[in-house]
C-alpha cells in the first residue's frame, strides 16, 4: 500500500498499445501509485513526466521481474506476443509476483480458454491461468475476446474487391475493442476486488464473417461479401502474400476455431465491471469509416 493509502498497481507490457491506455485511465482516474514495467522504459517518457514510475522488466529474466513487482499491490499481466516461449515467460512472472508479495493479478486471457484450444494461443493462456490457481495470490482472469480493431487491418482490402475471405464457416465471434478492453483492465486493477475470478470480456452480440460483410457494405455503401475459404486456402492464400508460415498457420488457428464454435460467447460481464455498455462493431466501424475505405491513410 502506497503512502496515499491506495494500492500501488502495475502494468505489465507498459509500452504496448493496451498497456499504454491502461496507464491513461489509470492516471484519470486518479488510482494511486501507478508502475509501468516494460522492456523499454525510453517509451514511457511521457507517463514518467505525468507521476508514472517506470521499471525494466524483461520476461527473460525472472530476477528482473520480482525487482520490478516489489512494493505493488496489485498487477495487470499482459499477455505476451511472442510465439513459442510465451508461456514460460509468463509463468516466470506469476512465480516473480507471488515472491515479490504482489497480492492480485488481472491476466488478460482469451475467451473459452481450454488447453485444447484449436487457436494456437489457447494452451498458452491456459497455462497460465493454472499457474495463477496454483499460486497463493488472488487473481481476475480478463478472458478477452477478439479484438474489433484487427478490422482495421483486413477490412479495407474487403471494401476496395468487394470480397471477404476467411475461413471461420458461419461460426461467430463476440468482438471486443481494444479500447473497452483496456477499460476492463482499469476497471478490475482499481474495484478492489481480492478474490478469484474469471470473466468473459466480449462485445454486445456474436457475428460472423456474413454478418461482418453485411456491416462492412452498410458502413462503406460499397457490397461486400463473404466468401469462406478452407483452411488451407487461407493459410496458403497468407503466405502467398509474405506472412512466414508459422504466423500465417497462426492466425488461421483462430479462424479454425471459431468455425468450431469456440469463439461465440457473450456475455455482460463487462457492463458489470465497467458501468458502460462494449462498442458494437457496427458502431466501431462507423467511427472509422475514413480508416476503411481510404487504406493507405489508415497506414
Amino acid at each position: 500500500m502506497s503512502d496515499n493509502g491506495k494500492p500501488t498497481l502495475l502494468v505489465t507490457g507498459a509500452s504496448g498499445k493496451l498497456g499504454q491506455r491502461v496507464l491513461e485511465l489509470l492516471l484519470e482516474a486518479n488510482a494511486g501509485t501507478i508502475v509501468g514495467a516494460t522492456r523499454t522504459p525510453e517509451k514511457l517518457a511521457a507517463f514518467a513526466e505525468k507521476g508514472v514510475i517506470v521499471r525494466q522488466a524483461d520476461f527473460h529474466d525472472g530476477a528482473s521481474l520480482i525487482k520490478a513487482f516489489e512494493g505493488v499491490d496489485r498487477l495487470l499481466l499482459i499477455s505476451t506476443d511472442t510465439i513459442g516461449n510465451r508461456l514460460d515467460q509468463q509463468i516466470a512472472a506469476v512465480k516473480a509476483a507471488e515472491a515479490a508479495g504482489v497480492k492480485h493479478v488481472v491476466y488478460t486471457s482469451i475467451a473459452n480458454v481450454q488447453e485444447n484450444s484449436t487457436a494456437q494461443a489457447g494452451p498458452d493462456h491456459y497455462g497460465t491461468e493454472q499457474a495463477l490457481i496454483a499460486s497463493k495470490m488472488g487473481y481476475t482472469f480478463l478472458r478477452n475476446s477478439i479484438y474489433t480493431d484487427m478490422f482495421l487491418v483486413t477490412l479495407g482490402q474487403a471494401i476496395a474487391s468487394g470480397t471477404l475471405y476467411a475461413a471461420s464457416g458461419d461460426g461467430k465471434i463476440g468482438y471486443i475493442t481494444r479500447e473497452d478492453c483496456a477499460r476492463a483492465a482499469a476497471a478490475a486493477l482499481t474495484d478492489g476486488f481480492e478474490g478469484r475470478r474469471a470473466l468473459d470480456i466480449t462485445g454486445p452480440e456474436a457475428l460472423s464473417q456474413y454478418d461482418i460483410a453485411e456491416i462492412a457494405s452498410a458502413v462503406s455503401g460499397k457490397p461486400v461479401t463473404y466468401v469462406p475459404l478452407t483452411l488451407e486456402a487461407l493459410i496458403k492464400g497468407m503466405v502467398g502474400a509474405g506472412l512466414p508460415q508459422p504466423i500465417a498457420e497462426m492466425i488461421a488457428s483462430f479462424d479454425a476455431a471459431t468455425a468450431k464454435g469456440e469463439l461465440e460467447v457473450v456475455t455482460n460481464a463487462f457492463e458489470e465491471l465497467t458501468g458502460r455498455k462494449p462498442v458494437s462493431v457496427a458502431d466501431f466501424l462507423a467511427a472509422n469509416k475514413e480508416a476503411l475505405t481510404q487504406p493507405a491513410a489508415a497506414h
